[in-house]
């Protein structure tokens, strides 16, 4: 039996583990965000933090170093102690920057191990509801009979807002000019402000919004009609052949003990499917997942192999 996926075994039917796991941790564990508070990866940081507090026994911090579409925090995560103190919560945005980027700091498949997805969900085209824009069809419309007119907002460079933006160009034959900002946060200030006219966003961010009337959601990026806005049509249904969805999970430095990841993996499971963090994500419309390490490393690996694809048809630039 391979090391890693004994190791959850053994955490899920109570057998003993080996002492560095039993013994970890015995001080506080710091879990890395590369982007500002406010966004869809912030949010669910904090959410595991509180829930991992309870079932680890120690103090679970959240530390923002937004910066480099998250390569300062990746960089920083990947050259940390591999110990199980420092860890790195991200989305996709850790495998496409392998490719967006000619020196991003850190290679993805070699210096991180993955521990555990801990939600999913897709991101929502939405527009400043002062834009007269309804439908995904009537942006076409403009947007192609205006080229350059529109501008998107995003995370920052290499985010999954990017990149989906890209893709939909790509797949529309569009030109939306793309915005980069520090994280969701502040992209999402912009789009409400006027300076930018659209978004692709995660639910838990822009939900208040929505349900305020000040952003209007066009479609869904997923393959499914969110469970949260089951009037909003996926892009498939309104005729761009699109599906992306936005994984959160939880990585640690590639030499990290296989018995600490362990640990960490089946913590991150029990948290996504405890009842009150379920029900949390469930009202932001994000999906429980709790996969193993072994799963979670073979999903790296595909992504990575995805949104180089992806960057490459586009010709997406890390601007």
């Amino acid at each position: 039996m391979k090391p890693v996926l004994g190791m959850l075994l053994a955490l899920a039917v109570g057998l003993p583990v080996p002492a560095l796991a039993q013994g970890y941790p015995s001080r506080p564990v710091k879990i890395v965000v590369g982007f500002t508070p406010g966004g869809g990866v912030d949010i669910n940081a904090r959410l595991l933090a509180s829930k991992l507090a309870d079932l680890l026994g120690q103090q679970v911090v959240v530390e923002n170093k937004p910066g480099a579409g998250t390569n300062i925090a990746n960089e920083f995560v990947a050259r940390s102690a591999p110990d199980g103190y420092t860890l790195l919560m991200n989305t996709p945005a850790v495998a496409i920057n392998m490719s967006l980027y000619k020196n991003p700091g850190f290679d993805t498949l070699r210096d991180f191990t993955g521990v555990s997805v801990f939600s999913s969900s897709p991101n929502i085209l939405v527009v400043n509801a002062q834009v007269p824009i309804r439908t995904v069809a009537e942006l076409l419309v403009q947007a192609r009979a205006t080229p350059g007119k529109f501008n998107y907002a995003s995370a920052g460079s290499g985010s999954t807002q990017h990149l989906s933006g890209e893709l939909f160009k790509t797949l529309t034959g569009t030109d939306i000019v793309h915005v980069p900002y520090k994280g969701t946060a502040p992209a999402l200030t912009a789009l409400i402000s006027g300076e930018v006219q659209l978004s692709y966003a995660n639910i838990p961010a822009i939900n208040a919004y929505v349900k305020s009337g000040r952003l209007r959601p066009l479609a869904t990026t997923g393959a499914k009609r969110a469970e949260l806005m089951p009037d909003v049509p996926t892009l498939k249904e309104s005729g761009v052949a699109m599906d992306v969805v936005v994984w959160y999970g939880l990585l640690a430095p590639s030499a990290t003990p296989p018995e600490v990841v362990a640990k960490l993996a089946g913590a991150v499971a029990k948290a996504a499917h405890s009842p009150d963090i379920r029900q949390k994500l469930v009202e932001q419309g994000a999906e429980p997942m709790g996969n193993t390490p072994e799963e979670f490393a073979r999903l790296l690996k595909q992504e990575v192999a995805t949104w180089a694809a992806v960057v490459k048809a586009s010709g997406a630039k890390a601007n």
